[in-house]
């Protein structure tokens, strides 16, 4: 599951490289993401996209992966299909409270800013700034990878960003999880109550870390056997 600024094409060169090494992979996208023009949509109906697809596909016995903004869904599909999915890896992902909503992880400073960009577009939502994307998502890349990247970056949604979840039913789930953290993703600030790893992974409870040396966005375009790599580690028994 891709994150906000994405949309399932992000897992290309991924899916491509596990594939080779004889993994069936499934990238479903998102409502109000790809070629749908709803940008009006809720966390609900995003979450409804990808267990619709799951049932649709009847698949059974797969690791889910979620990356940034995918943690949180992961989190909700993981609610309703649980009997499912075989292990749950957050990739450089959102780990939600019960109650939370995307935003409340971000800085006071961060969610200012967001604020202000969501309120002044016309359709709710969220245009990310080349130098914000530069600095933030791709500052392992070069400055010509970045800019190709950044072609593909869509506004986003700011609705699910918003919008606080209930996971008390997540927080129930016996479901083995693992955590991918890579060591150069400057996409949120980092202290002692903010970043991913570990002020995030550790809500998991037990859980697996696999650590790689990466930004947010690059290393999928530029190192996808790397990333595959991690997932693999991170899914496998």
């Amino acid at each position: 599951m891709h994150g906000s600024w994405a949309d399932a094409h992000f897992w290309d060169g991924v899916a491509a490289e596990l594939r080779r090494s004889g993994h069936d992979v499934y990238t479903p996208e998102y409502a109000g993401h790809g070629e749908d023009p709803n940008k009006n949509v809720t966390h609900a109906m995003i979450t409804k996209s990808v267990v619709d697809f799951i049932t649709k596909w009847n698949l059974r016995n797969f690791v889910l992966v979620g990356h940034s903004f995918g943690g949180t869904v992961i989190q909700k599909v993981a609610e309703q299909v649980p009997d499912r999915i075989k292990r749950l890896v957050f990739w450089d992902a959102f780990v939600l409270k019960d109650g939370e909503s995307v935003v409340d992880e971000f800085s006071p400073q961060m969610r200012q800013g967001f604020e202000q960009l969501r309120a002044s577009s016309k359709d709710d939502t969220i245009f990310m700034p080349f130098s914000l994307f530069r600095d933030s998502f791709v500052n392992t890349a070069t400055l010509e990878d970045a800019e190709r990247m950044y072609e593909n970056v869509t506004p986003e949604p700011a609705k699910p960003l918003f919008e606080k979840l209930d996971l008390k039913t997540f927080y129930s789930l016996p479901t083995p999880k693992s955590y991918v953290y890579f060591y150069q993703d400057n996409a949120l600030p980092r202290g002692e109550n903010y970043g991913r790893h570990p002020n995030m992974s550790r809500r998991l409870g037990q859980f697996r870390l696999i650590v790689g040396d990466g930004d947010h966005f690059t290393d999928t375009r530029t190192r996808p056997a790397m990333v595959a790599q991690k997932f693999y580690e991170a899914g496998r028994d």
